[in-house]
């Protein structure tokens, strides 16, 4: 087998390819990266989410830091991934791993490193690792391991807890007062996942009255992924709406994504979240002339807005290291960043996604403008105009994968129910940006034969015509 690391660490399924042994070939990898690029005493925080064996997948791997020279802080629970991120730029450590596989199925775990800088890590450092695993491959006696007792006794690994630490954080980042003032009532649903004790926590001491859902560990998940989306938050919707609460809240299983229901129970979709919290800065902290970063698939209702403030949108490929990237080079003039999968940051905070933040920023915004999300979202539409965003995935065959991929490259289409296509973006996938500003996105799955279909137009009707022209072209 070969370890590849996709746009946020390594994933497999566990017992499979996620293996101890190969947890301790990829930390190996990790630790000649640490060793090579730091001199000295270097520390790495070792976290993990609710997922089977999460923890003692951990305990391997600080046993192979600790061989390796390095110190570990291991968590003493399962941790949200902003945590560790926040933990490597607070403590100035030389890096983060963390056992997580996101919103992935429960069968699934994942190994991500971030290095010194916070953020996911680059291509560049991705590559680093993926290469020498493939050395250790052939050379597994070179892996190093220290028995957990052993290393503890000589200071090579410290159990820690972070909580407070990013709590504090977090308070500072959100106007806490606002929310204590305005009494909300919120529904908050945790999914089995590390926001448990974070945002629950968080919102208690902002004085809410919060009703909980799936508050314990639950290595499954209630039997699905622990994605934050419409389907998934069915209950957390009921209860908004049995209970008449102000809000809906919810994190995926790491706490790096977020879900949003308003008091109707509407879920908020991502791309409207990101375009709220980008209006909210924008007027509450009066942000104006700074930068706003998306990937190239989230929504233009972005760039509306930030025109409106006199905000430059920088756009990226997929992946939330790319948008951290923006963010450390550009700290002073970066407002926030997001991407359509439902992650996002904001100035001042770490380089990588938040979900714990997110929903704290949005019940500020609600408390702040006194009025449900619709309300605030038909005052943007009034004034920025319409963003109807539809995705789509489609399942190909091997071969007919491979055909629309070449026919992509050759013969890009020229236009999309009778739209004509005025300018093209390839920095991953193709986006058509037309005619009249709709547009049409298409990525190909690096792993499955899958084909990710993206539209985006100001009527239901367009969106809905656009859709189906997308279809004919990948299936045809």
């Amino acid at each position: 087998m070969k370890i590849k690391f996709g746009t946020s660490g390594w994933r497999d399924i566990i017992a499979e390819n996620f293996t101890f042994e190969n947890v301790k070939l990829v930390t190996q990898a990790i630790a000649d990266y640490v060793n090579q690029k730091f001199a000295g005493q270097k520390k790495v925080i070792v976290g993990y989410d609710p997922r089977f064996l999460s923890e003692d997948f951990a305990k391997t791997s600080c046993c192979v830091l600790s061989a390796n020279g390095i110190k570990s802080l291991y968590t003493k629970r399962d941790v949200p991934t902003p945590v560790v991120a926040y933990e490597i730029i607070s403590k100035k450590l030389a890096g983060g791993i963390n056992f997580t596989a996101s919103h992935n199925p429960p069968e699934y775990n994942g190994l991500k490193f971030s290095p010194d800088w916070g953020g996911p890590a680059l291509p560049e450092t991705t590559q680093f690792i993926e290469k020498a695993c493939e050395e250790l491959m052939s050379n597994r006696e070179r892996i190093k391991e220290m028995d957990y007792d052993e290393a503890k006794k000589k200071g090579l690994i410290e159990e820690i807890d972070p909580r407070q630490n990013f709590l504090k954080r977090i308070k500072q980042l959100v106007d806490i007062k606002s929310i204590k003032k305005a009494k909300l009532k919120v529904g908050v649903d945790l999914l089995y996942g590390t926001a448990r004790g974070y945002l629950d926590e968080l919102l208690k001491e902002c004085g809410c009255k919060i009703t909980v859902l799936h508050d314990w560990r639950d290595v499954l998940f209630g039997g699905h992924r622990p994605e934050p989306d419409e389907e998934n938050l069915k209950g957390l919707i009921d209860v908004v709406k049995k209970k008449k609460l102000n809000l809906g809240l919810s994190c995926d299983g790491d706490a790096d994504r977020f879900g949003i229901v308003d008091s109707d129970g509407t879920f908020i979709t991502p791309n409207q979240v990101i375009a709220l919290l980008l209006y909210h800065l924008a007027k509450s902290r009066n942000y104006r002339g700074g930068i706003a970063v998306r990937s190239v698939m989230t929504s233009h209702f972005v760039d509306s807005i930030a025109k409106g403030y006199d905000v430059e949108v920088k756009e990226t490929p997929v992946g939330f290291k790319f948008i951290g990237g923006i963010m450390v080079e550009n700290p002073d003039k970066f407002i926030i960043g997001g991407e359509e999968s439902g992650g996002l940051t904001i100035r001042g905070h770490v380089p990588e996604k938040d979900g714990v933040l997110a929903c704290m920023l949005i019940a500020e915004m609600v408390a702040q403008e006194k009025k449900p999300i619709r309300k605030i979202l038909q005052e943007l539409e009034k004034k920025f105009g319409k963003f109807i965003t539809k995705r789509v995935n489609l399942s190909l065959t091997k071969e007919n994968m491979e055909k629309f991929r070449e026919k992509l490259k050759s013969t890009p289409p020229e236009e999309f129910a009778g739209l004509k296509v005025k300018k093209l973006i390839t920095i991953d996938g193709f986006k058509f940006i037309l005619e009249d500003g709709s547009w049409v996105g298409m990525r190909l799955s690096g792993t499955e034969p899958i084909v990710r279909l993206y539209i985006e137009s100001d009527t239901v009707k367009k969106v809905s015509e656009l859709k189906s022209a997308g279809e004919k072209f990948i299936t045809s």
